[in-house]
Formats: C-alpha cells, structure tokens, sequence
C-alpha cells in the first residue's frame, strides 16, 4: 500500500478551493517587485536563447525551457544519455547563444582536482606562488563526460556548484556570476565510468536526457551539418550580465503558501515512498521552487502556477531518488517513482495534475511513449 498522500495545505494557510479574496487561486497572486519592463525583457531575451538552443538541437521538445530555467535558477545541469546523442551539442549551443566566458573539462580518469579548480606555482624570479586559475573560473563550465573521471576529481565540483567558490592551498577564491556548470556523463552501465556520488547529484538542479530524435529531426540534421556545423553559425543573442540581472529578478516571482506546500508534498512523498531508500533532499525542495519561478517568468508571469511545479517534478527530482532493491529488480525507475506522486499529491485549487509522461525525460535506453 502507498502512504496516504501529503496535503499541500496546513492548518492556518487557504484550502484547496479558497480563492485569495479577490477572485484569484491559490498561487496565481502577482508578485510586487519584479518590474513588467524587466518582465518583457526576460521574456524577450529567454525566447531567443531557445530558439539558438532549439536550432542546433532541434526533435526534442522541452529539453531547450528546462536548460534555460536551469540557467535562470542558478542552477547546474546534468545531461545523462547514450554516446552520440548531442549532449555535448546542447551544452555548447546554451554556451555559445550568451556571450559571456565559457571554459570546457573533458574528464579523464587521469584528470586531477586541481586540473580543475587550478593550482598555485612559484615563480623563481619573483620567489612568490602565483595562482593560475582553472577552468571553473568561466561562467558557463562544460565538463564533458563527467563520470569518467574518478569521485576525487568529481568532487572538486562540490564547492563550486554549491557555494560559488573554491579554496586552493587555504585560500578562498570567488567564481564569477552568472556561474553554470553543464555536465554530461553516459549511462553507469557504460564501460570507464565512476557513478556520481549521491552528494554531487543532489547539486545538480536538473537531470535530462536528449534522446534519439525522430526521422524528420535527424533528417533535417544531415541537411543543416552537410556543409558546415550549425554551432559555427551561432552567435551570441543575450549577455552573461543581463543573465545575472535576470536571474535577481526571478528570484522575486511570487509563490504563494499554497504552492510551497505542494512543493513540499511532492518532495516529502518521496521519502515516505515504499519503493525508494533515499528521498530528495531538502535542497531538492527549494531548487524545484527557483526553477519553477524560473518558468513562470519565462512564461511572462509574475506568480507561480502549480503546473510550472509538476512541470519541473521529474527532471529536477528524479536523479536524487535511492530506489530500493525490489524497485531496481523490478524494473521501477526513479522518474515512475516522482510521476506517481505527481498524480496522486492533491493540487492547489482542486486540479487534476498530469505529470510529465515518463518517456518525456526517460532515462538512456528506456523506449520513449512506454
């Protein structure tokens, strides 16, 4: 039997058919400080980043709004799929449509911390150590393959994706903002790769995969890569300054309490769940709530909708999910698990929620539609 499941309403916030006094839902109230001309830009400059995205890596729908609400949440993705897929493709295409620096990590097993985050040398002429940065002091870090590389090397990241920094020999060093790390890694049944260790999943914000595009998208494909690579034609369509900008004023779209409780609900679910060992985190609950500003905002809102949340729910959730031995031997995987609870939490405003089929982020090898 499942756990009942969890109210997203406490005792002292609105019920589920409470309106907010003035005809509004639970969650649909404005938020007061984010500007509409700051709106409309964001919205402006958002589309145009989807559309480079989406014109390099084009069949797979929804994987270039997930990418940018990532990047507005402050966050860092994770791209999980088979060789050959375009992994690396939609990683540089997001890097390539914001101008702003960009450094890339192709990880090795032979790949050091400090490869990395870089290193001090003494220089014998002024007999004094200058730091030569690594390339995490980039705003938009490509680390390519990142399950290749041993759980030392792979935990160089923790401090950087978490806090904004790395400390080299005792000194702390500040990384620059916006800062996103875009890894892509194979499946762990792949030979030469080390799984990720459950603290370093749980900072990425959000775990896709691209997927094998449909005949018509793999048609056109081989009609735009038959004379040159579509990434040489891309150009910068917004700034890593406007990004910032951009991502302070997310951070100002209003969710209301009836929302933060689903929120809550979906992500408490998963840790009461008979088939899961380890739930999602605490972190998982507040980087589901910023990406899900992050959509509303895309989408020209200034409030948080309980579909921006169900929207999020398998890719921002699923990669944090322990299942248990009889889910993994039954064939049970993590983003069954979070589509479940998506249909069985109760929504604010007395909604039937739908979440995401789970072929629309399937994990490799999993047939889509299934």
């Amino acid at each position: 039997m499942h756990p009942e499941p969890v109210s997203p309403t406490l005792s002292g916030a609105r019920t589920e058919t409470e309106d907010g006094g003035d005809g509004t839902r639970p969650g649909t109230e404005p938020g007061p400080n984010l500007l509409a001309r700051d709106l409309d830009e964001l919205v402006s400059a958002t589309a145009r980043v989807r559309a480079a995205v989406e014109s390099v890596v084009s069949g797979r729908p929804g994987l270039a709004e997930v990418t940018v609400a990532v990047l507005l949440a402050e966050g860092h993705l994770l791209i999980e799929d088979v060789p050959g897929v375009g992994k690396t493709t939609l990683a540089k295409a997001l890097a390539r449509s914001i101008d702003c620096r960009v450094g890339r990590i192709q990880f090795t097993p032979d790949l050091l911390p400090s490869d990395l985050t870089g290193v001090n040398i003494f220089r014998t002429a002024t007999h004094d150590f200058e730091f030569r940065p690594g390339p995490v002091f980039n705003n938009v870090v490509i680390g390519d393959e990142i399950n290749r590389a041993s759980p030392k090397t792979q935990s160089a990241l923790l401090e950087c994706m978490e806090e904004g920094q790395t400390t080299i020999d005792g000194t702390t060093h500040t990384l620059p903002r916006p800062f996103l790390v875009v890894a892509t890694q194979n499946p762990v049944e792949m030979e030469g790769t080390y799984p990720l260790p459950e603290a370093q999943r749980d900072r990425f914000t959000a775990r896709l995969t691209v997927g094998y595009p449909d005949t018509d998208a793999e048609l056109q494909m081989l009609d735009r890569q038959e004379s040159s690579d579509p990434l040489d034609h891309l150009s910068p369509v917004t700034t890593g300054t406007d990004v910032a900008r951009y991502a302070q004023a997310v951070r100002t779209v209003h969710a209301a309490g009836a929302v933060k409780q689903y929120v809550l609900a979906l992500v408490g679910a998963t840790r009461q769940h008979e088939g899961v060992r380890l739930g999602a985190s605490p972190r998982a609950s507040l980087q589901l709530l910023r990406a899900a500003k992050a959509t509303a905002a895309m989408a020209g809102r200034e409030h948080v909708l309980p579909d921006d949340v169900q929207t999020l729910a398998v890719p921002v959730l699923a990669h944090r999910l322990i299942l248990s031995t009889d889910s993994r031997l039954g064939g049970v995987l993590p983003e069954d698990v979070i589509s479940e609870i998506v249909q069985r939490t109760p929504v604010p405003g007395g909604r039937v929620s739908v979440a995401p089929a789970a072929g629309s982020f399937a994990r490799p090898g999993r047939e889509r539609g299934r």
